[in-house]
């Protein structure tokens, strides 16, 4: 078994919340500084800059692997991470999460921009409708998308008092085939089991949910895998 440090939770500059720092170079540059072995760039409701990202990730080498993910508002207003095994499979559930928005329109005078960048960090477009908003997907209707795609689905900072399927709901709905959930980096797991005991049935994460460099994590993060494959953490995470 290897040992991999991990992030799976970082924005970009798509998310209206990311920083403008967090380009598709500086994403994948940061986290060759910090030697991490995979990362996965999820922004809001959106796949739109994983492209460049996995492009950039391709060009530079350097051993890092990224995985293909979203994080998505349920219409419970639960913040879950999909992470999907290819970047097709992240594209299609993209234009599902798109088709699935409220027509609400971002003032990226008051929310901040929502750019798309190519490989050279170049903005090739702009996402018009408000990626923070709530999609109209229930969280069990998400789950059946994420898997019929080959995806998982792992619920996001469940520790936190808004924005998370407990905050949400009060709990994971059982008829879901969950494995993992995500913490923040604040907590730790016996912290997190001391609040939540129906948890003990699950396996964790730390995210950083880096929304500018400095937030990205360091080596810290690790899981036990036999190889560097997507799948093989896909499957870990499921």
């Amino acid at each position: 078994m290897d040992k991999v440090a991990i992030d799976l939770h970082v924005h970009s500059i798509l998310s209206p919340c990311g920083e403008e720092e967090m380009t598709p170079n500086n994403i994948v540059n940061m986290a060759l500084i910090k030697e991490l072995d995979f990362i996965a760039v999820t922004d809001h409701n959106s796949a739109k800059n994983l492209p460049a990202v996995m492009a950039v990730a391709k060009e530079l080498g350097g051993g890092l692997c990224v995985l293909p993910g979203i994080e998505v508002t349920t219409k419970e207003e639960a913040h879950v991470l999909a992470y999907l095994p290819t970047l097709a499979a992240a594209m299609a559930l993209d234009q599902i999460i798109y088709d699935h928005l409220p027509e609400v329109m971002n003032e990226k005078e008051l929310f901040g921009p929502q750019y798309i960048m190519d490989e050279n960090d170049k903005v090739i477009g702009e996402v018009d409708k408000l990626l923070i908003s709530a999609t109209d997907i229930g969280v069990n209707q998400l789950w059946e998308m994420i898997t019929n795609l080959g995806g998982v689905m792992v619920p996001a900072h469940i520790d936190r008092n808004s924005y998370s399927l407990i905050a949400s709901l009060g709990f994971i709905p059982l008829d879901l085939d969950i494995k993992t959930c995500e913490i923040s980096k604040k907590e730790t797991v016996e912290s997190v089991l001391k609040k939540f005991r129906f948890f003990k049935d699950y396996q964790f994460i730390h995210g950083s949910d880096a929304h500018q460099l400095e937030d990205i994590a360091e080596r810290e993060y690790f899981l036990e895998l036999p190889d560097m494959q997507r799948q093989t953490l896909i499957n870990y995470l499921g």
